[in-house]
């Protein structure tokens, strides 16, 4: 990927991203309603590390849009060798996750910040999503992938999956470890991931849970 070229009126953490990231930054800068806070639908680890507070929070489903475990990660959760797998959200189906509402105050600060974690590489296509929360219908921002991204890993074998959740480690850790924190906190949350549970079990049964 080609360096990006930084734009000075960007905050110095988003300059250091690629140029798809620092525009997408600017689109979503310029879409959000600064009166009302930074609205955000988390279907991953944003749910148990989102590294904010929310003022609100939430129970939320949209619907056009559904999880999978088919993004490619060749830093965060695998490495060149071995590559990882992260979630994303893919076109089709609904998928149940959390809302979040931060305050108008923090909202700047926490967009900037999680465009450096999320947008890192560029794979992502973040969108406003209309989410049912408990409090009705809100337009929340969220991050999905489009089919024909570069980074979207087609449908594996059960076999394929199980190498990776063996020997897919990177700077934050394990492919596996990262599905079993999203497993998990889902449940707390009474969400209920059926692909995501079995893929889970897949693994427990390989003997590659402790």
């Amino acid at each position: 990927m080609s360096p990006s070229r930084p734009d000075p009126e960007l905050p110095a953490i988003i300059q250091a991203l690629p140029a798809r990231s620092q525009a997408l930054y600017r689109q979503a800068e310029q879409q959000w309603c600064r009166q009302q806070g930074l609205l955000l639908f988390a279907y991953g680890s944003l749910i148990w590390k989102p590294g904010f507070e929310a003022m609100e929070q939430g129970p939320a489903q949209v619907h056009g849009f559904h999880r999978a475990l088919r993004l490619r990660s060749l830093v965060n959760r695998g490495n060149a060798a071995q590559p990882g797998l992260v979630l994303c959200l893919l076109p089709g189906g609904s998928c149940r996750g959390l809302f979040y509402r931060v305050s108008p105050e923090q909202s700047p600060a926490v967009l900037c910040e999680l465009w450096a974690r999320e947008m890192v590489v560029g794979s992502y296509q973040p969108r406003w999503l209309n989410c049912l929360s408990s409090n009705g219908p809100r337009r929340a921002l969220s991050f999905t992938l489009e089919r024909q991204s570069p980074g979207l890993v087609p449908h594996l074998s059960d076999a394929a999956l199980l190498q990776i959740f063996e020997a897919a480690h990177g700077r934050y850790g394990s492919t596996l470890d990262y599905l079993q924190r999203t497993v998990r906190s889902l449940q707390a949350h009474g969400i209920r991931d059926r692909e995501l549970e079995r893929q889970l079990r897949l693994a427990a049964q390989q003997g590659l849970i402790g």
